[in-house]
């Protein structure tokens, strides 16, 4: 098996990066790199949480917002042992460009709590959500900052947010997160809004590559929201899923996997490891397996500059946020592989994020089949946009998509002016 090489600098320094090469493009101006390149906003708390046994552990929690000249701030919240203030600055970043893509009138913003989740309690998570909810009210609100899930949390952890900040006013204010349970006004199609987004990009870099997706293989890298609607879209299509991971690890069948059944294992067991019907395999090996196409829809720094030479897939899905390194993105594009960049790519989540958002506000709700129907035409139509300015600058689907990103939000700047 191979080893996974170590990333190349920290999240936020790539994503500056890869930044910077769309606008040495655009030669852009000075005064407006600086305003992208840095947070707006960045708020730092720490506070104590009561556990089961009665312990009191005190926890770090971040709330972050990059950019709101296009609109409300708008970002996931992440519970995981790594989450760090850079790489929420990072993520944060991210979804600036990732709303200017797909010209959804939000700003960018990301939050996270250092913990395990896996090891809390149902009522030790609870607390430690009402409590982080409490602690970076002062930046949420409908008009604001409105969270989403994101890794290790769910419509679960927004319902105990939501209510945390609507017992603080009084009222219920169902706007100030999405990603909700249907039942307190969240969206149909919202759960695997992120992983259908990806599942239409690669049908759309398909047609660019000339791949027949019902005699496509694929792997994926991840077997949540994301990746686990993706394989299962792609099979549903015709396409051949040859591998699947979690985190410790996943399994491969070069003959295709019944994906339903490998994601029923996985919410049985909670791991890969033993499933009977294919060989185990390490998340570094599967990203260089033999198949047409990749998705790396885990976590970021997946795919690095010590194994771009060594993959075989002809398009790249980055479902995750971050999981191609500059270096690694140039050896892949210098190779003619296609990457969906994430900023595209995985910007479904947030599009249906954005539907629940107009629902809430008019407490008109729509059907399934609606929100798929939008989701497929600002997917497919910003896919487009994208190919559309990569072959107009002559550059990779990345720097095009920032290219994108980038002139939507100087643009705001422009029209709206900078205070005061």
């Amino acid at each position: 098996m191979s080893t996974c090489a170590i990333p190349e600098g920290s999240l936020f320094d790539m994503t500056v990066q890869m930044f910077n090469r769309a606008a040495d493009c655009l030669h852009l101006d000075e005064g407006y790199r600086k305003i992208m390149t840095t947070c707006q906003r960045e708020l730092v708390v720490n506070f104590p949480v009561v556990m089961d046994d009665g312990r009191i552990e005190v926890f770090t929690g971040y709330r972050v917002q990059h950019n709101t000249s296009r609109g409300p701030a708008k970002g996931g919240i992440r519970f995981h042992p790594h989450v760090s203030l850079d790489d929420v600055r990072a993520l944060a970043m991210l979804m600036t460009f990732k709303c200017a893509v797909v010209k959804i009138p939000y700003g960018g913003a990301k939050g996270g709590v250092t913990c395990h989740p896996a090891s809390l309690s149902r009522r030790e998570l609870e607390r430690l959500t009402r409590r982080y909810a409490s602690e970076i009210s002062i930046l949420l609100g409908p008009e604001e900052d409105i969270p989403a899930p994101d890794v290790g949390t769910n419509a679960r952890v927004m319902a105990w947010l939501m209510d945390t900040y609507s017992m603080h006013r009084g009222y219920t204010v169902p706007g100030v997160v999405t990603g909700k349970p249907l039942e307190v006004g969240g969206s149909a199609g919202r759960e695997e809004a992120t992983g259908r987004g990806v599942f239409v990009t690669i049908l759309e870099a398909c047609r660019v590559k000339g791949i027949d997706i019902k005699n496509a293989r694929a792997a994926v890298q991840g077997t949540g929201n994301v990746g686990g609607t993706v394989a299962r879209l792609l099979q549903q299509e015709g396409c051949r899923v040859v591998a699947l991971s979690k985190s410790d690890g996943g399994v491969y069948n070069p003959h295709g996997l019944d994906v339903n059944d490998v994601l029923t294992y996985v919410q049985q067991n909670r791991t890969l490891q033993g499933y009977p019907q294919g060989e185990a395999i390490s998340n570094c090996d599967l990203l260089e397996l033999d198949c047409n196409i990749l998705v790396p829809a885990a976590i970021e720094n997946q795919l690095l500059a010590g194994n771009a030479p060594r993959i075989k897939a002809q398009i790249v899905a980055e479902g995750a946020n971050g999981p191609t390194t500059p270096e690694a993105d140039a050896i892949l594009t210098d190779r003619g592989i296609l990457v969906i960049p994430d900023i595209l790519c995985n910007a479904g989540g947030v599009t249906v994020s954005y539907f629940e958002w107009v629902q809430s506000r008019d407490a008109y709700f729509w059907t399934e089949r609606e929100v798929n129907a939008r989701l497929k035409r600002i997917m497919t139509d910003s896919f487009q946009e994208v190919l559309h300015t990569a072959q107009k600058y002559n550059v990779s689907m990345r720097q095009a998509a920032y290219i994108l990103a980038i002139e939507r939000v100087r643009a705001a700047y422009e029209l709206r002016g900078i205070y005061p």
